[in-house]
């Protein structure tokens, strides 16, 4: 059985009555605004704008459920507790639900950062493991998520192409990292880019992750040195539009 369940993602309950308002304070997209059904991609950066986490949102009543990396869970539960404070927030492994993907899926939400990444859920797990698809498509997509290929503490948010996969609101009170992120995004100057190339034509130099299953390099290259033609369509779209401004 090929099943659904993205099997390296786990979810996280953010429950209590200053769940929203906590994270709102601390992550790229706007919370309180989260409704059932439409998740939203964010991060928790550094206060430089570098990015630490990434993961989806979710609605669930009054409880936000994030949609994070399985290996990264337990770091990501360290770093919101250090910001609780004595909020009235619990943070806890959601056990009953897990992540699902498929490339069709009626009636279910699409990937919030892209729609061409297909459907994705929140349902009981099933028997089977969509993770290596799930993998292999989006890389092919040219779209980056978790630690191994984001880095943790190495790339500024907006240079993982954040901006244009919809990862950031530029018009939401403040949030860790915002300041230098609110810069870089209204100076357009955003000059270095999270990329994938052929793993034989790599530069070690940028290089952040080698892929030799998928025959790919991630490299954070500058802008002027990336090939166009090399760039996913919905990102070079965006970039021609940025340096026409």
């Amino acid at each position: 059985m090929i099943g659904t369940t993205l099997t390296d993602r786990t979810l996280l309950r953010i429950s209590g009555e200053e769940a929203k308002i906590f994270l709102q304070g601390l992550l790229t997209r706007d919370v309180p605004g989260l409704k059932a059904g439409e998740p939203r991609w964010t991060a928790l950066l550094t206060p430089q704008g570098k990015t630490l986490f990434d993961f989806i949102l979710w609605a669930d009543g009054d409880d936000v459920l994030i949609d994070c990396e399985a290996a990264q869970a337990d770091a990501l539960v360290r770093r919101l507790t250090l910001y609780r404070l004595r909020r009235k927030v619990a943070i806890a492994r959601e056990e009953t639900l897990a992540v699902h993907w498929a490339l069709e899926a009626q009636n279910r939400p699409f990937d919030p950062r892209l729609p061409a990444l297909g459907h994705r859920w929140i349902a009981p797990p099933d028997d089977g493991d969509a993770s290596a698809a799930f993998r292999a498509h989006r890389l092919a997509l040219g779209v980056f998520e978790g630690a191994g290929e984001l880095g943790q503490d190495q790339i500024l948010w907006l240079e993982t192409n954040a901006g244009e996969l919809g990862g950031v609101d530029y018009d939401k009170g403040c949030y860790v990292g915002q300041e230098n992120t609110a810069r870089m995004h209204y100076r357009n100057k955003v000059n270095r880019r999270l990329v994938a190339v052929p793993l034989a034509e790599a530069d070690e130099k940028r290089q952040k992750a080698a892929l030799p299953d998928l025959g790919l390099s991630i490299e954070l290259r500058r802008v002027e040195d990336i090939d166009p033609a090399a760039l996913p369509g919905w990102l070079s779209g965006a970039m021609a539009e940025q340096a026409a401004e």
